[in-house]
């Protein structure tokens, strides 16, 4: 009887590096992501999780190591061959149109990544996850609060149901009530089978929703293992924030 063959993860990155000009990010981070595994990326300011981001999402080509989703090896490789492979990144900030509408934020979006014929169905989609965006979808994006411009942002990347979703800091500077919010999203998202990176510097609500934590010093890994285990580690000063 043959052993079963596991699947390969979602996202493997091995030995990698990355540099901003002469300025060196990241030092051999290595780390997986399993179908449906939910992985927390904590660190300080300046520990170098965006650069981790970029590069899981293809948005930073790495300088050294490997990046292979779904078993191909995709260091180099443009930001849409990522998406293409399943990978979406809700980026940190409020990436959005500030003079489109709302509804017509997500029907561009939904355009570009279901076609003309799937936007109806994904703006109510949307509408159904993130009631407040329906109500507000008349009203121009620059005018929302900084949470509704969060909603908005990771609205547009998870109607496509992607294999995993890159969540960057989608916390910062919001208001403990809407982070909630977020996160019961996150939890929805990760219930229907999506991976998720969660790139956090507050570990609260990464160790609530994650299976595994890892933790970036200054461009590298100093702790990886179990949420159940990581707040030892974080008490223990290996992480600070």
């Amino acid at each position: 009887m043959s052993a079963e063959v596991s699947p390969p993860p979602v996202l493997a990155m091995t030995e990698v590096e990355a540099s901003y000009g002469p300025f060196r990010a990241l030092f051999d981070v290595s780390f997986r992501i399993g179908p449906g595994e939910a992985i927390g990326l904590l660190g300080a300011n300046g520990a170098g999780k965006t650069a981790v981001a970029r590069i899981a999402g293809g948005l930073l080509p790495p300088t050294a190591g490997t990046v292979v989703v779904d078993g191909v090896d995709m260091g180099g490789e443009n930001a849409y061959k990522f998406a293409r492979a399943g990978v979406a990144h809700a980026p940190e900030g409020r990436s959005v149109f500030a003079t489109f509408t709302v509804e017509e934020n997500l029907a561009l979006s939904f355009r570009r990544a279901l076609g003309r014929s799937g936007v109806k169905s994904g703006l109510s989609r949307a509408f159904e996850i993130f009631p407040r965006l329906g109500e507000r979808k008349s009203q121009l994006a620059g005018t929302l609060s900084g949470g509704e411009q969060r909603m908005l942002s990771l609205a547009r990347v998870m109607v496509e149901e992607p294999r995993l979703l890159i969540a960057d800091e989608l916390s910062l500077g919001l208001a403990p009530i809407i982070i909630e919010e977020v996160y019961k999203v996150l939890h929805s998202i990760r219930q229907a089978g999506t991976s998720l990176l969660v790139v956090e510097q507050h570990a609260t609500h990464a160790l609530s929703l994650c299976d595994r934590i890892v933790v970036l010093d200054h461009g590298r890994v100093v702790w990886e293992g179990p949420s159940d285990d990581a707040l030892g580690a974080i008490e223990s000063s290996l992480f600070k924030g």
